[in-house]
């Protein structure tokens, strides 16, 4: 019983297969947030980041300078799940830690309840932001994490924050400009960190990061990114924050985001320790310690965070790269089950026209009994009909072995010259070629390439025979030689009607006669097409240059020898 194969859109279209398996991947990440405790666990990090943030990162105005735990909270809501009874329960169980949280730092009730409702107006506007603007969430593309970044980290913490300055100035007379600088950068900065770190964490990578050489290797970089953070902002005074970005380069080159995503996390958690302890370049600044933790936000926002963008653009190109490689995988099989489809069917062609070819010899010679002049006419077309099918049967024999790679070139040095003399006196035997003058042109001497002689002949001779065919009007066929910089040049120069720039875009493809397939000149359409390939075997290249009523010149070039 034959099997059957249902057909999926990744069959039948390769980019929308890609479509299809990028849905997919993000199917099978969101398995990782898919797990009925992912919301109390998210509850029980948003209050542990809510604590953390109000005890060690407060600045002037009581804003912490780096707030992770609407990220945390923004990137779980768009993974876990979607839909209004979802979504209403898991915002009430987040503004629940987020209230236990300030609560348990020790704000009083009307500011942790102003708090509260800032963040929760945050979070629910990166959420919206999020799933208009980056709807499938792909870091692993410049134009997903550009679009994730500017919409969520960028965009989201405004509305936040005018609430929070407005709230602050009203409920303990803050400076509002300062309160709503600090909120602003301060909350961008945990959303422009750790919410892409939480949405990178799916299954693939971290499959391929659990091989003991990648274990090993991710060790030594964050162990090298904490070194370089401890000595930039706990041992040197100076500003030399550059010196963690060749180190994050590296990290994005073999991590790729998940692993810059990480290292930001790091070197946050560094910069905010430093800034709360006095420590690193930031006691150099003027000002309070709002001003330092502007400074440090800032360096942190456009110093470091547009590395992502380096990673993102390199998992871009793995995944084209690895597109690319699984279509030409996919071309290579097609072309090789064509060349022994090609190769059987000539096979096959040979055979039952030899045979026919033998009656119509004896049927008009007249072997097979006395013949009419119509019967010896018609023996005749037949036997030519037959013999253009053996000629097309031995075509595809050659243009089947050239894509298989069966044909094999042996390169040796060839005079050009005297194998154009060769051409140019068999071609001058064809009928077609009686009235027409032809010409060999050697322009200079040493002209000898490294090619297969036979098969250089045979390319020259399709060529020469092609400009009889059709450019015979002309009354001249030019055969030319000469040096270029590495290599010989041959040229077949006609004067005939010339070809356009659509049709010599179409001129080496196989079975294309550029509308001549009613013409009275015979043909098949797969001359140049093997001539194309047997030069290209020999480390050549062929082409064409002409315009319409200025003649064509086909040229080959080759190494010398």
């Amino acid at each position: 019983m034959p099997h059957s194969r249902v057909l999926t859109t990744a069959d039948l279209d390769p980019v929308v297969g890609a479509g299809v398996a990028r849905s997919q991947r993000i199917t099978t990440a969101a398995t990782l947030f898919s797990d009925p405790l992912v919301p109390l666990a998210t509850v029980a990090g948003v209050l542990l980041l809510t604590v953390l943030a109000i005890s060690t990162a407060r600045t002037a105005g009581l804003v912490a300078a780096l707030w992770a735990a609407n990220a945390l909270a923004v990137a779980v809501w768009l993974r876990s799940g979607r839909g209004w009874s979802y979504d209403l329960c898991f915002g009430g169980l987040i503004a629940v830690g987020v209230l236990s949280g300030q609560f348990l730092a020790g704000n009083r009730p009307e500011l942790a309840a102003m708090f509260t409702a800032a963040n929760m107006i945050e979070i629910v506007a990166g959420v919206l932001l999020a799933r208009r603007f980056a709807p499938t969430l792909n870091l692993a593309s410049v134009e997903g994490a550009c679009r994730f970044i500017l919409a969520v980290a960028f965009i989201a913490p405004i509305g936040a924050g005018l609430f929070a300055a407005v709230g602050l100035m009203l409920i303990n007379g803050a400076d509002f400009l300062i309160s709503f600088q600090t909120w602003w950068f301060g909350h961008a900065l945990g959303l422009a960190v750790v919410a892409p770190f939480v949405l990178a964490l799916e299954k693939q990578p971290l499959r391929v990061l659990l091989s003991p050489w990648r274990i090993a290797e991710t060790v030594f970089l964050f162990g090298l990114l904490l070194a370089v953070c401890i000595v930039v902002y706990f041992v040197v005074t100076r500003p030399v924050g550059f010196a963690m970005i060749p180190v994050l380069i590296l990290i994005a080159a073999r991590l790729r985001v998940i692993g810059v995503t990480a290292g930001l996390v790091v070197m946050s958690i560094c910069a905010i320790a430093a800034l709360m302890t006095g420590a690193g370049p930031w006691r150099l600044v003027e000002g309070d310690l709002a001003e330092r933790a502007m400074l440090m936000q800032l360096t942190l926002l456009f110093g470091y965070v547009p590395i992502v963008l380096v990673a993102s653009l390199l998992e871009e190109r793995d995944r084209l790269s690895e597109r690319a490689k699984a279509g030409q995988l996919r071309a290579e099989r097609a072309s090789a089950a064509k060349s022994r489809l090609l190769a059987n069917v000539a096979h096959e062609i040979k055979s039952p026209i030899g045979g026919v070819i033998g009656i119509g010899d004896l049927w008009s010679s007249g072997q097979l009994g006395p013949v009419t002049e119509t019967q010896k006419e018609m023996a005749q077309m037949l036997v030519k009909t037959a013999r253009q099918v053996e000629a097309l049967s031995h075509d595809l024999l050659d243009v089947a072995r050239a894509e298989s790679g069966a044909v094999k070139v042996e390169l040796r040095p060839t005079d050009v010259p005297g194998l154009l003399d060769d051409v140019c006196r068999a071609t001058a035997l064809r009928p077609e070629a009686a009235r027409l003058k032809m010409t060999v042109v050697a322009e200079g001497d040493g002209l000898v390439a490294l090619a297969d002689s036979q098969r250089l002949a045979q390319v020259i001779d399709n060529l020469a025979t092609n400009a009889v065919k059709y450019a015979a009007s002309g009354g001249t066929l030019t055969l030319r030689a000469s040096r270029i910089y590495d290599g010989v040049r041959i040229e077949v120069v006609d004067k005939g009607p010339g070809l356009s720039l659509e049709k010599q875009a179409q001129l080496f493809e196989p079975f294309n006669r550029l509308g001549l397939e009613r013409s009275a000149v015979e043909g098949h359409g797969i001359g140049l097409a093997l001539a194309k390939r047997l030069v290209e075997l020999q480390g050549g290249s062929i082409g064409v240059t002409s315009a319409p009523g200025e003649g064509a010149t086909f040229w080959i070039e080759l190494p010398a020898a």
